[in-house]
């Protein structure tokens, strides 16, 4: 689990920035991916090349079957998902902490009454203990890290078809080409064990991205309420004043 630390940690500092929904998100990558990978799923398929078992024993043709099946392996394809699908939100958590930086140094300067005319531009998005407002560019930096996840997500489900031309971990694979002589058939070892594994992450992906538009749309709704509120609150102002002007 060493080596997951430090994304781990810089996960967990988003945490305080993040919706419900994205708490959720965070729990899902952790104890379902991240901790699955680490509690040695690496194991179960590190032996696909020396336990792969084929019907010749023409030199090279089981390493040149194993190759073609197997372009990377599905423990290293799920690494790289991981962390392909952390950088968006690696990303705004370095925009959170650049605002927050920004605006103490804005508190700092209010504090001295420096700026022009003794005023200056109070922060926006963040209070005293470093907690800031989805509004405005963190609102959009937060969108569109979500809708990159996506688009991430989806990517590595559609890629990872595409890499290995299966999904369920097949029993034989059939391979004919050079170095073999003849056509010969290739059989995985535990591939009932490995399809499981295989069938999880996919379930924990597309998870994953319901995840990620429920919290857009909660995103939608939550600011399209708060800005009919603001407008209502408006209009019994205006309301209230021209009553009270006109008597």
């Amino acid at each position: 689990m060493g080596e997951w630390s430090i994304l781990s940690a810089l996960l967990d500092k988003v945490q305080s920035h993040s919706t419900v929904v994205g708490k959720v998100w965070m729990s899902v990558l952790f104890l379902f991916r991240i901790f699955i990978l680490a509690a040695g799923i690496d194991k179960i398929w590190g032996d696909e090349q020396s336990n792969m078992n084929c019907n010749t024993l023409s030199p090279g043709c089981r390493l040149a079957c194993y190759d073609r099946s197997f372009p990377i392996s599905h423990t290293r394809f799920w690494v790289l998902q991981i962390l392909f699908v952390s950088t968006p939100t690696l990303i705004y958590l370095g925009h959170v902490l650049l605002v927050i930086r920004r605006e103490n140094k804005l508190r700092g300067r209010l504090e001295q009454k420096l700026g022009k005319n003794g005023m200056i531009k109070a922060p926006k998005y963040s209070d005293e203990h470093g907690k800031v407002q989805l509004k405005g560019i963190l609102l959009f930096s937060y969108m569109l890290q979500l809708l990159f996840k996506i688009l991430l997500e989806v990517a590595f489900i559609v890629g990872q078809y595409y890499i290995y031309g299966f999904i369920l971990m097949p029993t034989v694979i059939s391979f004919a080409q050079y170095p073999c002589r003849t056509p010969v058939n290739c059989f995985i070892s535990r591939p009932t064990e490995k399809s499981i594994f295989i069938i999880f992450m996919l379930a924990m992906a597309v998870l994953s991205v319901i995840l990620n538009i429920v919290e857009m749309f909660h995103l939608m709704v939550s600011r399209i309420r708060e800005k009919k509120r603001r407008n209502n609150n408006l209009t019994e102002r205006l309301y209230w004043w021209n009553k009270h002007r006109s008597v």
